[in-house]
């Protein structure tokens, strides 16, 4: 099919069942609620909280706004990976051509190329649609942090709960935000299968053990051991 031979096919099986499954992991099993997105996400109600009792909140404003540069910046650099890719694409069979004269064994077809270059520009769509979401939601989460009550209002149960719903959708926006990081450091794995299967089994593998590494690393563990926001 397409050229792909079976160990191909169980190369890139492996490669989709990983990402799935590290996704499940971090973000609905009890393992994952250790790690460090589900930190942050503690310390985003925490924020709202503390600025609740704030009668200026610039510095709150400056954080979203950050927020929100870093949402587009990644965006706007997703949108140049797929003109990248669909530009691979389109050229396959000059690529062809100058595989020929490597020398790393690449022995791919032309639809197998194009293949391979549309499940790449696939996972840079995906990561682009989940930026921009991200972007927009933090755009939302703004507009919820200006409707907050002043200072005055910091023990009112109605100016908790609306401080609790905008750190939700912070949570709901940091979210997309990973999800769409974690298809750009897939997408580098992925690129591994251009020169053959078991190269993508063993970039596959070394995306897992740095992800995992970043969210339950040992210096994860050491700045926030004990930490009563962190870990209650």
């Amino acid at each position: 099919m397409f050229g792909l031979t079976p160990l191909d096919l169980g190369a890139i099986t492996i490669f989709a069942l990983a990402w799935l499954c590290y996704h499940a992991v971090l973000e609905w099993s009890p393992y994952g609620a250790r790690n460090l997105n589900h930190v942050m996400d503690r310390y985003r109600h925490a924020w709202m909280r503390q600025m609740l009792s704030r009668e200026v909140r610039i510095v709150d404003t400056q954080i979203t706004a950050s927020l929100q540069n870093g949402s587009a910046f990644f965006a706007s650099s997703s949108l140049f990976a797929i003109g990248g890719a669909l530009a691979l694409l389109r050229s396959s069979a000059d690529v062809q051509k100058l595989l020929v004269e490597l020398p790393l064994a690449i022995d791919a077809t032309q639809g197998t190329w194009e293949l391979k270059s549309l499940g790449l520009t696939v996972m840079f769509v995906y990561a682009f649609f989940k930026f921009a979401w991200s972007y927009r939601l933090f755009n939302y989460a703004a507009i919820m942090m200006g409707s907050v009550p002043p200072a005055a209002y910091k023990d009112d149960p109605a100016a908790l709960a609306m401080a609790d719903r905008t750190a939700k959708v912070h949570i709901i926006a940091a979210r997309h935000f990973n999800r769409g990081q974690r298809a750009l450091f897939f997408a580098l794995g992925y690129l591994g299968w251009f020169v053959n299967a078991w190269i993508l089994l063993a970039t596959t593998l070394a995306v897992l053990v740095v992800m995992l590494r970043r969210q339950h690393g040992p210096e994860f563990g050491d700045v926030f051991a004990g930490d009563p926001v962190a870990f209650k």
